[in-house]
This record gives C-alpha cells, sequence and structure tokens, in this order.
C-alpha cells in the first residue's frame, strides 16, 4: 500500500511539473505573438489567426518535448535496472560489499553495517541496491504520456489567457490590458513552480514576470518596426 501511494505521489507531482511549465510557456509565447501582431497594426483578424496558429503549434510542440525528454528519462531508468540485475547475477558479493560501505558512509559501524546488508540483499537484492546506486524504485518509471498531455492542455489553457484579452478588449486597451493579465498570470504561475519545487518564492516570481516582460517587450518593438497598413 506504501508503494501505491508513493508511486501515485510520484507521478501526480510529474503531470504538475509539467502542467505549471506548459501553461507558462503558453502564457508567454502566445501573449508575444500577439502583442507583436497587434504593435504591427495587423487587423483584429489577423491578431486572432496569428494566437490561434500559436495555440496550436505551442501545445503539440510542449506535448512533443515532453513526451521525448520523459521518455529518455524512463528509458534510461530502464536500463539502468537491467544492468543492476546483470551486476546481481554476475559478482553479488561485490554488490552486498557496495551496501555495506554505503552504510559505512552513513556512519554505522562495521558490524551492524554488515548485518543490515545481509538482511537488505537475502531480502529484496535488486531494490536495495537500485535504491543505493541509482535512487530508483524498480518498476516506478515516469509516464511520458501524462507529462506530455499535461503539458498540452496546460499550455492550451495558458495560452487562452493572452488570446481572449486581445480578442475582446477594446482596440485601444488591448496591448496593455494583455500585458497587466499576463504579469498577474506570470505571478501565480511563478509562485506555484517555487511551491512545488521548494524553491525562495521571491526569486521564481521576479524571475518569471522578468522573462515575460522581456518576451512581450522584444515582440512589441519588433512590430513596431514592421508596422503594417
Amino acid at each position: 500500500m506504501g508503494k501505491e501511494n508513493k508511486l501515485s505521489l510520484s507521478q501526480q507531482l510529474n503531470v504538475l511539473r509539467a502542467g505549471v511549465l506548459g501553461a507558462n510557456d503558453g502564457i508567454v509565447s502566445v501573449a508575444g505573438v500577439v502583442i507583436g501582431v497587434a504593435a504591427a497594426h495587423g487587423s483584429h483578424s489577423a491578431i486572432l489567426i496569428a494566437g490561434l496558429a500559436a495555440i496550436l503549434a505551442g501545445a503539440f510542440s510542449m506535448a512533443g518535448g515532453e513526451y521525448v525528454s520523459v521518455s529518455t528519462q524512463a528509458d534510461t531508468e530502464k536500463a539502468a535496472i537491467k544492468t543492476q540485475k546483470e551486476a546481481l547475477e554476475n559478482d553479488f558479493e561485490n554488490e552486498r560489499r557496495a551496501v555495506v560501505n554505503y552504510y559505512l558512509e552513513k556512519g554505522i559501524i562495521k558490524e551492524t553495517a554488515e548485518e543490515i546488508a545481509n538482511e537488505l540483499m537475502e531480502s529484496s537484492p535488486l531494490k536495495t541496491t537500485i535504491e543505493i546506486k541509482y535512487n530508483l524504485e524498480e518498476g516506478e518509471y515516469t509516464n511520458p504520456w501524462h507529462a506530455a498531455i499535461s503539458s498540452f492542455i496546460a499550455f492550451a489553457i495558458g495560452s487562452l489567457l493572452p488570446f481572449i484579452t486581445m480578442a475582446f478588449i477594446p482596440a485601444n486597451y488591448r496591448i496593455i490590458g494583455t500585458i497587466i493579465a499576463v504579469t498577474i498570470t506570470l505571478f501565480l504561475t511563478g509562485y506555484i513552480s517555487a511551491y512545488l519545487g521548494s524553491a525562495r518564492k521571491g526569486p521564481a516570481i521576479l524571475r518569471n514576470v522578468l522573462v515575460g516582460f522581456l518576451t512581450m517587450g522584444v515582440t512589441y518593438g519588433i512590430g513596431l518596426l514592421l508596422h503594417v497598413n
């Protein structure tokens, strides 16, 4: 039962991480696109088409990137476990000695370390050695589909904010309204990402907002330079 709870928590944290990153990327990238087109004096329909294209392209790109990345991680974890199985079959004593050394390094006296290692290697040698050597658990592989789907949905949801504000706010206030809405949302995603990672909230929020401002500033400047009638 305890292992099931741990697996469930691990998967949930992975989905949350991918979701927060996807939402943040959706907010920043689509805001940059629609603000750039608006700054170039593009028509309302041009803004909407560009925004919609950015949402679809970004969501699929984010999902694909997460899938490839997490799949590679899972393959690496499986390969490490396979290697460890072979090591136990070929030189069990050397692996037992590695467990003894692990506990010796923890400050446990030699006799006790030997007793612990013997007991663990007798009951669950693979579980013991992969936890000590690779910090992994057999069967607990990161699910690439969870990360991909979470990223896709989160990107799409996050990108809807700048898209909707640009679509429905009166023309004279589109850009400033979008910037305000995006800044508030980036504050929230920065806070959530710091919370999930047990990091300091202030620096994470500041970085998030500054990156958003930089993105919107650059695309706004490019839009002005590429002014169209």
